[in-house]
């Protein structure tokens, strides 16, 4: 028997989007699960795109950062409560902020194999829902009680409950080798850096308005699905200006001189979903959809951000995107010069301002501000963790296809645990 051959790669279509708009944590979607959000995103590409029929979707592809334990098939339970066709298979995926980016690249790799003609890929976070966890002593004695071969041996076990045994493990936006929380890495990393309070503002305030002004012209009407009252993110400020921004109080970074890092500079905590529809090439043109753009590369990285940040060297928490776009363009044989668009995930401004900085040490040229996330980010979308990277995929892949003509885009997302996700959207 002879040896298959191996598939020829085929090009990945990115062929549209939906996402709900993404709200403040503990505002319209307080009692929403991932899954409910996950599924309202789901049924708004379905509805768009004609999904209903059998076969139409080849896979869905999802995770969440914070999860319940009924969470644990997520992408496969949107799918039974969806619109979908029930036998769409479906699975979970997760590297924390970089979980959206990376469903999308392991969709398109099946459809690059010829393995599947289409697939959703996207993601979905509560921070309002976030999973509370049983105090550690409380589970020890409780585990205790349950292998006690007696009555007598199971009371014993129960007595030594104490009241503060009940106080619940709430989640903590910690790094478990440093203890600092995301926004107390990025302080560090600013510093080193050299980042100024001032340009922090000005790219946040860019942010906020240039999500303003995709609004007004209408950019997200086939992007987002209302939900919960809601028509448009909730933490976009029209009105932001570096002047109202400058009034604020840093609230990281406080243990050094000179904090620089706002709630203005940095993401709020979010909730909300996103999803995106990948082809082929054929399957696209067969049901008489454009496709938007084309994904023809990608790349991760990690760093050793203990060796970074508390050392006090430039490899902080979010500078994996440093390694992983100069490694993407090498082999792509591509600069910055090429791109027409750079989405860089605003984390933090200071972050997105490190990582420029990098780039530039590491040989790319600068980045034409004007490029840089023309139709805003997460500093003024939020940033539900797992949802972010669709929701970048589906908007630089429509404002490549507003353009008209050849066109390019890079997409940078940073990660905890020290990672970045990278991708490149071209079209011919």
């Amino acid at each position: 028997m002879s040896p298959l051959k191996p598939p020829r790669a085929r090009r990945v279509a990115v062929v549209g989007g939906a996402r709900v708009p993404f709200a403040r944590s503990d505002g319209p979607y307080a009692t929403a699960s991932n899954q409910e959000m996950l599924t309202a995103a789901l049924d708004g590409l379905v509805e768009r795109h004609g999904l209903q029929g059998p076969g139409a979707v080849g896979e869905f592809v999802a995770g969440a950062v914070l999860k319940h334990s009924r969470d644990f098939n997520l992408a496969r339970e949107t799918v039974l409560g969806s619109t979908l066709d029930p036998r769409t298979p479906a699975y979970d995926v997760q590297q924390a902020c970089g979980t959206g980016l990376q469903a999308v690249i392991a969709a398109a790799n099946k459809i690059a194999l010829g393995q599947t003609e289409s697939a959703v890929a996207g993601g979905a976070d509560t921070a309002s829902d976030a999973p509370l966890g049983v105090n550690d002593r409380l589970r020890r004695i409780l585990l205790e009680a349950r292998r006690a071969k007696s009555p007598g041996a199971r009371v014993k076990a129960l007595a030594k409950i104490r009241p503060a045994h009940l106080v619940p493990d709430i989640p903590r936006n910690a790094e478990p080798r440093t203890g600092l929380s995301m926004g107390e890495h990025a302080a560090v990393t600013a510093r080193a850096w050299g980042i100024t309070r001032e340009a922090q503002d000005e790219l946040a305030a860019a942010s906020h308005q240039r999500l303003a002004a995709a609004y007004e012209r209408g950019f997200f009407q086939d992007l987002v699905v209302p939900f919960r009252g809601l028509a448009r993110d909730q933490n976009l400020r029209p009105g932001s200006t570096v002047e109202k921004l400058a009034a604020l109080k840093p609230v990281f970074g406080l243990d050094a001189p000179g904090p620089t890092m706002t709630a203005g500079n940095s993401t709020p905590l979010t909730d909300g979903a996103a999803t995106v529809l990948l082809a082929s090439e054929e399957w696209a043109e067969g049901r008489g959809l454009e496709p938007l753009a084309y994904l023809t590369a990608y790349e991760t990285a990690a760093v050793d951000f203990v060796g970074g940040d508390v050392a006090g060297g430039e490899d902080g928490l979010l500078m994996a995107p440093a390694y992983a776009v100069p490694r993407m363009l090498e082999r792509a044989g591509l600069g910055i010069e090429d791109f027409d668009l750079v989405e860089i995930h605003e984390a933090f401004a200071s972050q997105v301002l490190a990582t420029l900085a990098a780039w530039e040490k590491r040989g790319l040229a600068p980045v034409d501000r004007a490029r840089l996330n023309t139709a805003g980010s997460s500093l003024a979308t939020g940033h539900p963790f797992a949802a972010t990277g669709a929701r970048v995929v589906a908007t630089l892949a429509k404002l490549l296809a507003e353009r008209g003509g050849p066109g390019r885009g890079l997409i940078s997302v940073c990660a905890a645990g020290g990672q970045g996700v990278t991708a490149i959207l071209e079209r011919t």
